[in-house]
């Protein structure tokens, strides 16, 4: 029996989106699950290019046909990637995709077929549970990141959103912000979560060992090399693997690494075996990569294949209102440690915690925690009991403050906001992006006198 001409027909049955497209990129074929699912009609899509999905898993080249118009005809096939669509209504569609290249009786590329599965269900059921677990504080923090600052209730949405996706991170932020758990946060909210999970600090290592270290290498690749070795890619394989102080790369590991991040493979030093590694990448930095790619320290085709969703953390003097939340979380674990039972702090301790400018950050924060843990019995934390540079008396605190680069530039844009406000602070909170007490507190830490500023630029 010839089914052949019963193709269509199988075609339109089908409950998954299904479209053809032409070696470059022109749609000439859809079923009517792909006129549900993006809400074009098949009249609408044929004869369109694919872009006119905006699908984020797409790489297009556009430079001609097959293999020169998208990476699809130059790997061959892709299997289940997860990828957002925009819907002729304007609207975002998480789909499953996966799509094969059809060639010629002569092994020639003519175009390619792929299929969507809309999973916009599941990913708003799996939103709802983050929601609930983040509303509710079901479990110590967000992936152990503590803040319910407006600040870190946004981060911690913009990590669900990325972490649905494949698209590389850059992490930025200051010194002891906690670069790594955000990174961490990222892997664990993905569905690579039972993957590995890897680290590496690119500011550790020097040039020959970094490439031996990312990349692996073969027995006798150099002096001491006497067994082969993986690298952290291939360790990381599914999983994700985090670049931390990625500023740091020489310049010849760069060209390595952005090499890999566009073809998906490696090569162990002393070897030209391609290795495919299927890798998430998240990177983090505390240095300025704009400054370094126009100072030519930093390759610019890198920065971009790598700042695809940019992350920041914001320091702790930024969201000081979490401050006696992480004070709590940091006793609780101190306590299980030390095997004491500290209750919390005075107010006074309390108060000088507030005033610090915390250039340390959460890290600062935690090693105070844990100095004062030395010196109290019990009971309360008190200010004798805090370090020095906490206790130092206001006036040489003061001075230091004056002479501090970030502590004018930030003086500085909380004064251009509250004149801005005719001195309204919710509406400067508003502005920020921060809880009102969080301007009074920076109010008293920059000593600014609203009526006098405001007289004076009135």
């Amino acid at each position: 029996m010839d089914l052949s001409k019963y193709w269509k027909t199988i075609v339109d049955t089908l409950r998954d989106g299904l479209m053809v497209i032409d070696s470059q990129g022109d749609i000439v074929a859809a079923n009517p699950a792909a006129e549900r699912l993006t809400g074009y009609t098949a009249h609408e899509l044929v004869g369109k290019s694919c872009r006119i999905l905006n699908c984020d898993g797409c790489k297009i080249i556009g430079r001609g046909q097959a293999h020169q118009w998208c990476t699809l005809f130059r790997k061959g096939s892709i299997r289940d990637k997860k990828c957002l669509i925009t819907h002729k209504n304007r609207h975002t569609v998480h789909i499953l995709k996966s799509a094969s290249v059809l060639y010629d009786e002569n092994g020639a590329p003519i175009g390619a077929v792929e299929t969507m599965s809309d999973i916009s269900e599941n990913v708003r059921q799996r939103q709802e549970i983050v929601s609930l677990r983040k509303t509710y504080q079901l479990d110590d923090g967000y992936f152990s990141i503590i803040g319910k600052s407006i600040l870190m209730q946004r981060m911690f949405e913009l990590i669900e959103n990325v972490a649905a996706t494949e698209a590389p991170v850059m992490i930025q932020g200051e010194s002891g912000t906690g670069k790594e758990m955000v990174a961490r946060a990222v892997h664990e909210a993905s569905e690579r979560k039972n993957k590995p999970f890897i680290k590496v600090n690119c500011a550790a290592l020097n040039e020959n060992l970094l490439e031996s270290e990312l990349f692996g290498h073969v027995k006798g690749a150099f002096t001491g090399a006497d067994r082969t070795r993986i690298g952290r890619f291939e360790a990381a394989h599914q999983g994700t693997i985090f670049l931390d102080e990625i500023g740091d790369i020489p310049l010849s590991i760069q060209v390595k690494l952005l090499r890999v991040l566009e073809d998906k493979r490696i090569e162990r030093v002393g070897d030209h075996k391609p290795i495919p590694v299927d890798v998430r990448v998240i990177t983090a930095t505390n240095k300025n990569l704009d400054e370094m790619v126009q100072g030519q320290n930093f390759r610019e085709d890198l920065f971009f294949r790598i700042n695809v969703f940019p992350l920041y953390c914001p320091s702790l003097r930024e969201r000081i209102e979490d401050l006696p939340l992480i004070v709590q979380h940091f006793i609780k674990r101190n306590n299980t440690k030390a095997g004491k039972k500290i209750l919390g702090l005075t107010s006074e301790a309390l108060e000088k915690l507030m005033d610090h400018d915390w250039p340390g950050n959460v890290r600062e924060l935690r090693n105070s925690i844990e100095y004062a843990f030395v010196l109290c019995p019990g009971g309360g934390i008190g200010v004798e009991h805090l370090p020095p540079k906490i206790v130092a008396p206001a006036h040489s605190q003061a001075f230091r403050q004056r002479s501090d680069p970030t502590f004018v530039r930030e003086r500085g844009k909380l004064l251009k906001i509250l004149r801005q406000v005719r001195g309204n602070q919710s509406e400067a909170a508003r502005m920020l992006g921060v809880s009102r007490v969080t301007i009074w507190k920076r109010i008293k830490k920059y000593g600014v006198n609203i009526k006098e500023e405001i007289r004076k630029n009135g």
